[in-house]
């Protein structure tokens, strides 16, 4: 996979970044504090820096840096998991998403919409589609609610791989994304993107993130929608289904964008429901991707 690889190194900064043990989680603790760790086989190594956006910040190198710098807490030793896992997003760090990279989803936006070709020719177009998606702030963690439209009578969860990108436009790691969606909306004009994607509610991120030491050649994402104690919708996809590479895709995102606190590239969907399915308010949606974790919400009225 593009942005997966890193050259080999013997110093001790390289032997933690690709150790398969370890993922970077955002967390608050028992005294309400947020911090930025590892979690190596659950016990949490708190990381010198304040944020994602200053994980972020700089490059590459910087990351392995601080990761190789964690060090265990006064409640490492105590069972001390955090007590709640938030999304791996804050500050300035800004997320955009993809759109139409796998063949299933230019399928589906080809039939729910007004305007199909443009799907077909974005599809196959040199520049991808790309979008901004959420501001930190507004961004979802696991366990907190997503939300439907009210203007909309087809309301979808959008499962994806996302990628962490340094200010210098290197890939530090990957986690998952829920990008809920108003197909409806996008459907009636392709205009109407930003009210169809971008609303309270509408995304989410966690609950871990894998350093991209460790990613393997391919993920395996898969989605779960329960309804009243019983499944009513599930699907499964590989990133391997891809149209275009992660590297390819950052490098469109950062062409005339400068991110000074990173950002969040959310890859595209490979699973997306029929048109006879919608999210109703009191769903649960899950997404599994195993390197990276589950991602459980809610459902709610935005």
């Amino acid at each position: 996979m593009a942005g997966s690889a890193l050259t080999g190194s013997v110093d001790a900064g390289n032997a933690v970044w690709s150790s398969s043990r370890m993922n970077l989680v955002r967390y608050r603790d028992n005294d309400g504090d947020v911090h930025i760790g590892v979690d190596a086989d659950g016990t949490i190594l708190r990381l010198p820096c304040p944020s994602i956006a200053s994980f972020l910040g700089e490059d590459l190198a910087r990351c392995r840096s601080l990761v190789s710098a964690a060090a265990p807490t006064d409640r490492s030793s105590a069972g001390a998991s955090p007590v709640e896992r938030l999304a791996p997003v804050d500050g300035l760090t800004e997320v955009w998403a993809a759109g139409v990279t796998y063949l299933r989803s230019r399928d589906a936006r080809i039939e729910e919409s007004h305007e199909p070709d443009v799907y077909d020719r974005v599809y196959a177009a040199e520049r991808p589609e790309l979008f901004f998606k959420s501001a930190a702030w507004r961004v979802r963690g696991p366990g907190a609610p997503i939300a439907i439209r009210a203007d909309s009578e087809l309301n979808v969860p959008e499962p994806e791989l996302a990628v962490l990108v340094t200010a210098s436009g290197e890939i530090a790691g990957y986690t998952i994304c829920n990008d809920v969606s108003s197909r409806s909306i996008e459907g009636e004009n392709p205009l109407y993107l930003p009210q169809a994607k971008v609303y309270t509610g509408s995304c989410a991120l966690g609950p871990s993130v894998l350093l991209s030491g460790t990613a393997p050649a391919a993920f395996t994402i898969s989605l779960s929608v329960v309804r009243n104690g019983s499944a009513v919708y599930s699907g499964s996809t590989s990133t391997s289904q891809l149209a275009r590479s992660l590297d390819d895709l950052v490098r469109w995102l950062y062409r005339e964008l400068d991110f000074p606190g990173g950002a969040v590239l959310s890859t595209g969907t490979g699973i997306v429901p029929g048109l006879d399915f919608t999210l109703l308010p009191g769903d649960e949606v899950s997404i599994a991707i195993p390197e990276i974790g589950t991602l459980t919400n809610p459902v709610t009225r935005a």
